[in-house]
């Protein structure tokens, strides 16, 4: 992941809301997937390795997420389960289909929650972080970001 694509995946987990964070996770398990498979082309092993441990690691948080008071939960529950099977696969065999069948349902899961982030009206879960203006101006086709509340007062409080 690039160093730009992590400073936007930070300020978009800082304004994000509960829904948001779970396809935050998919996206950048996604992202994971992708630099795995490319590493794998090019016979680089240990890119391939640290590709599928990246995407591990979002596998353990959307695991550690799921709130058992729920049936729903034991469904994401086997979902995760047969992920986390999939990637070790790839790992241990040293193949790309394992990745591609993981990919398939974070892929599924991941336009569901798009569609659920349209219905979730709530706020974002981290308080007191900077707070962002967007918008164009001063030239045609420039987006500026301007960062605001930016004293050293500025804890994240979730």
């Amino acid at each position: 992941m690039t160093k730009e694509l992590k400073q936007e995946y930070t300020r978009k987990i800082t304004q994000a809301n509960r829904t948001q964070l779970i396809t935050i996770l998919y996206e950048m398990f996604m992202i994971y997937v992708d630099e795995a498979k490319e590493a794998h082309e090019k016979e680089d092993r240990i890119g391939f390795r640290e590709g599928i441990r990246k995407a591990r690691g979002c596998m353990n948080e959307l695991l550690a997420s799921l709130n058992f008071e729920y049936e729903l939960a034991m469904n994401f529950l086997q979902l995760y389960l047969y992920v986390n099977k999939e990637l070790a696969r790839a790992e241990v065999r040293n193949a790309e289909e394992p990745l591609i069948n993981a990919g398939k349902v974070i892929k599924g899961l991941h336009r569901s929650y798009v569609k659920l982030e349209e219905m979730d009206a709530s706020g974002p879960v981290m308080e007191n972080v900077q707070t962002v203006y967007a918008g164009l101006t001063y030239g045609k086709n420039n987006l500026n970001e301007n960062l605001a509340d930016q004293g050293i007062n500025r804890g994240f409080r979730v």
